[in-house]
């Protein structure tokens, strides 16, 4: 599939890449023009998904990008199995080949990081079902209900938990909400099962069960009744999934909400893992590169396309700069010995930065490295001062007296927990469904655990309308509002917001 040069590079590329350790999925390589290659990266890098209009906006996106000379697709990887990576036609060869290198770092991620684990190796199969799925329903519904049920599922498809895949939460879903007919009766139905203590005489019965008895009966009865029928017992982080399986839903709606879980299921550990897989891959790129591939009138053409892959902008992060530095930083620690208690009790700073043991562990470490951790945990485990320092990293706030973007810090501190809170759970709300019987009215209550960031109220109340056309309920959420806790609803008809006490 690839020109004669390109499959002679190919080979002597992988070889190297094996050479130095790196276990990868056969990897297939395909040539692109630049309107191919912005249709598939329209796909989210899949040749085949189903239709939607937000696919046409993305590659229109990208093809006025390219047009305009503000950006270019070098290249595109696939977690698959075999893996299938793009190449662009109008590359030069030094691209083409710093390109191949940089996938086998990262078809070696796709393999061995364990986020990845449990991701379908199979997902171009699977999103060319999807199509077919999708395309049916089209055909057999028409083709605006199917966009606009697409359209609503996938407001939602970050409301999933992405630690799901590895862990199994201990909360019961088998029990259904109480159907609006028992809602009506409850009087009867408490009435059927009290039970009274036997008597002889009937005159007896007044004082054997006296109506104190009966009713405190009652009470238990109906306090019981509300314990059932409050579900899921402890919060359910999986919107989707539930939704999915208590939602009166069609069987075609279900099956489209399905696939767009599926595939966000799919997709997380990339986002999850964007500065490690990046960085794993441009150091390896550099790697092989500059050790083994490059001739010499090829450096000048290499350093300008690898600095501008690690170039940093104002006012954002550079996964690929930042992923790279830090696995420099682990491998030349690790092989220094700079680790373990007796460095880090060290107080003296000349010390320390002259420590040299010869462990020669670095490489060893970073493979290790690139095996267990996810980017918070990567962060939060190897950032270090000394590390910020070098980097002349900083955190920023905007000014609004001078409505700027300024500096803010400089302090390790400040700029580890500002990169932190901006990675864990990619900076959304944590949303959790608390009650699907809300009100004992069979509404659903979601739950925002405020971890420091607020609801953006425009895009809660889309998102409770969107969700309302799935459970044909009111929908309610709970969030936190300066001191105060606020629910906000909405009826099928108007959006409302009360105090906690007011909406109980």
């Amino acid at each position: 599939m690839l020109p004669i040069e390109l499959e002679k590079w190919r080979i002597i590329i992988e070889k190297q890449a094996s050479d130095y350790g790196l276990d990868f999925f056969k990897t297939i390589f395909e040539v692109l023009d630049w309107k191919q290659m912005n249709e598939v990266a329209s796909y989210g890098g899949f040749p085949n998904r189903y239709p939607h209009w937000r696919f046409g906006m993305e590659y229109e996106r990208l093809s006025k990008s390219y047009a305009y000379g503000l950006s270019k697709i070098y290249e595109m990887v696939i977690n698959n199995d075999p893996c299938y990576a793009y190449l662009l036609h109008s590359n030069h060869l030094v691209d083409q080949k710093l390109v191949m290198a940089h996938v086998f770092g990262h078809c070696d991620f796709f393999k061995n990081n364990i986020f990845f684990s449990k991701t379908n190796r199979h997902m171009i199969d699977v999103m060319a079902n999807h199509k077919t799925h999708i395309q049916r329903y089209i055909n057999k519904y028409g083709y605006e209900p199917v966009e606009t049920f697409i359209d609503v599922c996938m407001s939602i498809d970050n409301l999933i938990d992405y630690y799901s895949p590895f862990i199994k939460r201990s909360r019961d879903l088998e029990e259904k909400p109480a159907s609006e007919d028992e809602e009506e009766y409850p009087e009867i139905e408490l009435q059927k099962n009290v039970r009274k203590l036997k008597v002889s005489r009937e005159y007896l019965d007044h004082f054997i069960n006296p109506k104190e008895f009966l009713d405190s009966q009652k009470k238990d009865l109906l306090k019981k009744s509300q314990e059932r029928k409050k579900f899921p017992e402890e919060p359910a982080r999986d919107v989707m999934e539930f939704l999915l399986e208590f939602a009166p839903l069609q069987r075609w709606q279900r099956d489209v909400l399905s696939i767009i879980r599926d595939e966000s299921y799919y997709f997380a550990p990339q986002m999850q893992t964007k500065i490690m897989n990046e960085g794993w891959a441009s150091y390896w790129h550099s790697k092989i590169m500059t050790q083994k591939i490059l001739s010499d009138s090829e450096i000048i053409d290499f350093a300008d396309h690898h600095s501008g892959t690690v170039a940093v902008n104002g006012g954002r992060i550079n996964p690929y700069k930042l992923g790279l530095e830090l696995y420099r930083d682990i491998e030349d620690r690790w092989n220094r010995g700079k680790f373990g208690k007796e460095y880090d009790d060290c107080d003296d700073m000349v010390e320390k930065s002259r420590w040299n043991k010869n462990a020669g562990l670095g490489l060893k470490k970073i493979f290790e490295v690139r095996k267990i951790y996810n980017d918070v945990t990567f962060l939060d485990a190897f950032l270090t001062p000394e590390f910020c320092s070098r980097q002349k990293m900083f955190s920023f706030d905007y000014n609004r007296n001078t409505a700027y973007y300024e500096i803010s810090s400089r302090e390790f501190k400040d700029i580890k927990n500002k990169l932190l809170f901006g990675l864990t759970n990619f900076g959304q709300p944590f949303i959790y469904v608390a009650d699907a019987n809300y009100g004992n009215r069979s509404e659903l209550l979601l739950l925002h655990r405020h971890e420091g960031v607020d609801l953006r109220l425009d895009y809660a109340q889309e998102v409770l309308k969107n969700i309302f056309q799935i459970w044909k309920r009111p929908v309610v959420i709970e969030t936190k509002v300066g001191d105060k806790l606020k629910l906000y609803a909405f009826d099928g008809k108007e959006h409302k917001e009360y105090d906690t006490k007011e909406g109980a």
